[in-house]
């Protein structure tokens, strides 16, 4: 980091303009944003048979959005410390619109898969929102107003999904992309139009980009505080992305055996995180961020107990623990993410970036764990995994205090 960015103290002097129709408006416009990452994963029978795809290539295009979203996490979000959030972020909206008019045109596999890496790439312009929302906001609303625009990029991921599916069944797979290319358009004009149009992250912030680059890789050197809520975020998402992935290989055979509309039914219940996140926000505000973070992953660790029995048909107790481990989850997300926010105001988009980058590599390895897992011991393994893993993280996160903390 410059020397000039290293002596702007960490005030918090932003603009008090937040009104409930913009915090609304960018929860709207960050769920938008991310929800064409999604897209593909219930559409891969329909591009396979319609753009002669072969199984290889229509499920790289999951592998492919994933890749994307990472590089636009550590390259695009870190900017957000240097040009206007405001601008920035309906520049990545409007290309992100354009990319899905692009994918939603293809004629081949090829098209589709560049088509998708560029999506995640600018559907990035979400996680420019949240720090922007962090910067808008007053200390006592801070964790409450990340954690509605937060909710609009969870609640994206899982409506995205279920948004696919109804409309390809009623206007094709091409509408799916079409539809959304037109609402991110025009969002991304209200977002320019209604949002403030100056955030003081970049008021006197002349860094280089270079500079900019060097000192988000830097910053887990240079705050070390950040540490441990990171890792504690990154052994939550491995438990929590093992219970996607699994969940869909339990209720595919006995005693279930459900077809993928009725699995798709269960995925919903997955919204209950993003409702729920507002008011673990309400309790970090007031000072209470380690015994969210804690009770979150408590909660997470429980839930794999309670979800034990569904291996012989008991899907109550998968109900209860979908439920459990999705407010648990997004309970540690916006306790974490808001507690690294406040180590340094003035870098917050790079925090960002490096957060996401890191919480998204936690999903990975908990991917990677969990294919060799349920290939030995299924769904008693996988729950032992999920179990250890978000304890760890309770550890962890046991093992720290907030700088926001009354406790």
């Amino acid at each position: 980091m410059t020397g000039s960015a290293q002596a702007q103290a960490p005030t918090d002097t932003s603009p008090r303009t937040l009104t409930r129709l913009i915090l609304l408006i960018m929860a709207v416009a960050a769920g938008l944003s991310v929800a064409g990452n999604y897209f593909a994963q219930p559409l891969l029978g329909l591009l396979q048979s319609e753009l002669h795809m072969t199984t290889t290539n229509a499920t790289l295009t999951v592998a492919v959005a994933q890749i994307g979203y990472a590089l636009g996490l550590f390259f695009l979000v870190p900017l957000g410390d240097r040009y206007s959030r405001r601008g920035l972020s309906a520049v990545l909206l409007i290309a992100t619109g354009l990319l899905l008019a692009l994918a939603g045109s293809a004629t081949n596999g090829s098209v589709l898969l560049a088509a998708t890496g560029l999506v995640a790439v600018t559907s990035v312009g979400a996680q420019i929102l949240v720090p922007f929302v962090a910067e808008l906001s007053t200390p006592d609303s801070r964790a409450r107003n990340i954690g509605i625009v937060m909710a609009g990029v969870l609640a994206g991921g899982i409506g995205g999904r279920a948004f696919a599916g109804i409309v390809a069944e009623a206007a094709g797979w091409r509408a799916v992309y079409w539809s959304t290319a037109v609402m991110l358009v025009i969002v991304a004009f209200v977002v320019f139009r209604l949002l403030p149009p100056k955030d003081d992250a970049q008021q006197g912030n002349d860094t280089s980009l270079t500079s900019l680059m060097r000192s988000t890789v830097t910053l887990l050197v240079e705050l070390p505080a950040l540490r441990r809520p990171i890792l504690a975020a990154m052994l939550s998402m491995a438990s929590y992305i093992i219970h996607l992935t699994t969940i869909t290989l339990l209720l595919d055979d006995e005693p279930y055996s459900w077809n993928p509309a009725f699995i798709g039914l269960i995925g919903l219940i997955g919204f209950i995180g993003p409702l729920s996140m507002p008011m673990a926000g309400r309790f970090v505000d007031q000072g209470h961020a380690k015994t969210v973070l804690v009770t979150g992953l408590l909660l997470s660790t429980t839930a794999w107990v309670v979800m034990l029995p569904a291996q012989s048909g008991q899907i109550a107790w998968l109900i209860a623990g979908i439920i459990l481990i999705n407010v648990g989850h997004t309970a540690m997300l916006n306790a974490a993410q808001s507690t690294c926010y406040e180590l340094r105001p003035t870098a917050r988009s790079r925090i960002n970036a490096v957060f996401m980058t890191l919480f998204f590599a936690g999903g990975a390895a908990g991917g990677a764990a969990v294919s060799v897992i349920w290939a030995h011991s299924q769904w008693v393994g996988t729950c032992v995994l999920g179990a250890i893993l978000a304890g760890l993280g309770l550890l962890v996160a046991a093992s720290f205090r907030s700088a926001r903390s009354n406790e």
